[in-house]
């Protein structure tokens, strides 16, 4: 656990984003109404073209699903096109505001108990560092709430960036979690698996009421 983190901490990174900001803004969906805890949203691409191969073969529709990679469990948040993929909640630190700001310690979560991995939650959270592949992939299994470093691989934030948005692993919810930051991106594998990794390019997304 705390070789993790100090590979975290070499992540070439952004400056902590919003950390001072009393009320940040509320992120809006797909129709302008501000994103409620306790609903369910499809995160799908803001961009034109999505998770292209180093072929050049781009992919212009989809969402975000779960997938078996490697290890049959747990399962591994992807981007599947031809579909907005699966439905996602969000739990922000304090969920009591009922509404999700950008720049706020949220938990994300697939909308479904129903999966091939049934003893593994579906909330999101930052896989062990993937040698190999020289990478921090998104997978599943993580918990909502009680912010400590036992859970600090599963809170990410929403930012604005240009007219859309995308999520960052940039935990804050410990006085001590002097984390730097990263952007969610796709990451193309050798099998041709669009898997959500942090990433110097953001996935941009928008947020579309299921």
């Amino acid at each position: 656990m705390l070789l993790a983190f100090v590979l975290l901490f070499a992540l070439t990174t952004q400056p902590l984003l919003g950390a001072g900001d009393a009320s940040p803004e509320q992120v809006v969906d797909t129709s302008g109404k501000k994103l409620r805890v306790g609903l369910s949203y499809f995160i799908v691409p803001a961009s034109p073209l999505i998770g292209c191969t180093r072929y050049g073969k781009c992919v212009k529709s989809g969402g975000l699903s779960l997938a078996s990679i490697g290890e049959s469990c747990p399962l591994d948040v992807v981007f599947v096109a031809g579909s907005s993929g699966l439905p996602l909640s969000f739990s922000p630190v304090d969920p009591k505001k009922g509404v999700v700001r950008v720049s706020t310690d949220l938990n994300i979560m697939f909308s479904t108990d129903h999966t091939s991995c049934a003893e593994y939650s579906p909330v999101w959270k930052l896989d062990q560092f993937d040698v190999a592949k020289g990478q921090w992939f998104v997978t599943t299994g993580g918990s909502v709430g009680n912010p400590s470093w036992g859970t600090i691989r599963n809170w990410f934030k929403i930012e604005k960036v240009d007219a859309a948005y995308k999520i960052v692993y940039c935990p804050t919810v410990l006085p001590s979690s002097k984390h730097l930051c990263k952007d969610l991106g796709v990451f193309v594998d050798e099998n041709g698996h669009r898997r959500l990794a942090l990433s110097d390019v953001p996935f941009k997304v928008k947020f579309q009421l299921a």
